[in-house]
């Protein structure tokens, strides 16, 4: 299967460990992995087992924005310059697309090798937000490049893209939500926890994103009494206390097979949710809800930003597919 994953959730809900998991989990699987760290604090990297400087020593997407521009532009004759693409210009004839098993030029020099027990995976960052980008910057400008990169990517069968989100409702900020087969809600067993669920949940019914919950910090049948009364049938599992998990927060994770076994079982019902999403994919509706936030997008700020009339970006007759199907 193929799927667009991303993991969302309040700060400090286990968002992050729970998506380092759900990749190492596929890596065992031998299934092609890209990851990319959306989150504003960045700590996918750490949480995959790299060191502090390695994490450090990351490229950041942001500051790639102009190379991974003029690569996917190609030769599309809509999009007049890469200075006039904004993060949700949508592909079209000439555009080049990515993919997951592929070398190129995005991946060349965004992505990095991470060798996990269980094989390697490619890990992509936004970078950090900085004390040098207050006042200049928003940290959208930032995960603007994963936006760009998600509009023009097309995975195949046996591959998976897992995107650990930025905090909050900050994940709903741009159009950026609606990029994915399946979201994972990591929520505490708690009030807020429960009412960052029903937020998403409101955003998520608009655009027919499918949204299941994934309940951590489990303690006792109580917690999960509570989160069944609060999210009902969107609660797909809970997790519980993991030695393993302890054991990598202090950077010394034992082989991943040691994993206990319950939640072993927890990620591969992760994966078999995500992999049934595969047959209610539609691409006619992602590609209509490029478009939308596109337009909205250009409506907003783009045409002013650039000087151009971005809705002139979008080509009427182009449907993002998967590789073997793509159409123009």
């Amino acid at each position: 299967m193929n799927m667009k994953t991303a993991f969302v959730g309040k700060g400090g809900s286990g968002k992050t460990t729970l998506s380092s998991l759900f990749v190492r989990h596929l890596a065992t699987t031998g299934s092609p992995v890209v990851a990319v760290d959306a989150d504003i604090n960045q700590h996918l990297g750490p949480a995959l087992g790299l060191s502090d400087a390695q994490a450090r020593s990351l490229p950041a997407m942001g500051d790639r924005l102009s190379l991974i521009k003029d690569y996917l532009r190609g030769s599309n004759p809509r999009v007049t310059s890469a200075e006039t693409m904004i993060k949700t210009t949508p592909p079209g004839e000439g555009s080049r697309l990515l993919r997951v098993r592929e070398d190129n030029p995005v991946y060349e020099a965004c992505a990095r090798p991470v060798e996990l027990d269980g094989g390697a995976v490619r890990l992509m960052v936004t970078g950090p937000f900085t004390e040098a980008d207050l006042g200049v910057a928003c940290y959208h400008s930032k995960t603007g490049a994963v936006e760009l990169c998600l509009n023009h990517l097309v995975d195949g069968p046996g591959e998976y893209v897992v995107v650990d989100m930025t905090a909050g409702s900050d994940s709903f900020a741009s159009g950026m939500f609606t990029r994915f087969d399946l979201t994972f809600l990591v929520a505490e067993p708690t009030r807020k926890g429960t009412s960052v669920y029903r937020q998403y949940k409101e955003y998520a019914r608009d655009f027919g994103v499918p949204l299941k919950v994934i309940g951590n910090k489990v303690q006792s049948q109580d917690d999960i009494d509570f989160l069944r009364d609060e999210v009902g049938d969107d609660l797909l599992l809970t997790f519980g206390h993991s030695d393993w998990v302890r054991a990598m927060e202090k950077g010394r994770p034992p082989r991943f097979d040691q994993l206990e076994d319950d939640n072993r079982r927890a990620l591969s019902t992760l994966q078999a949710a995500v992999d049934a999403t595969y047959e209610k994919r539609d691409w006619e509706r992602y590609t209509r809800q490029m478009v939308h936030f596109h337009l909205k997008n250009a409506q907003s700020w783009g045409n002013e930003r650039t000087g151009a009339d971005l809705a002139a970006q979008v080509d009427p007759d182009f449907v993002l597919r998967e590789p073997e199907t793509a159409t123009a």
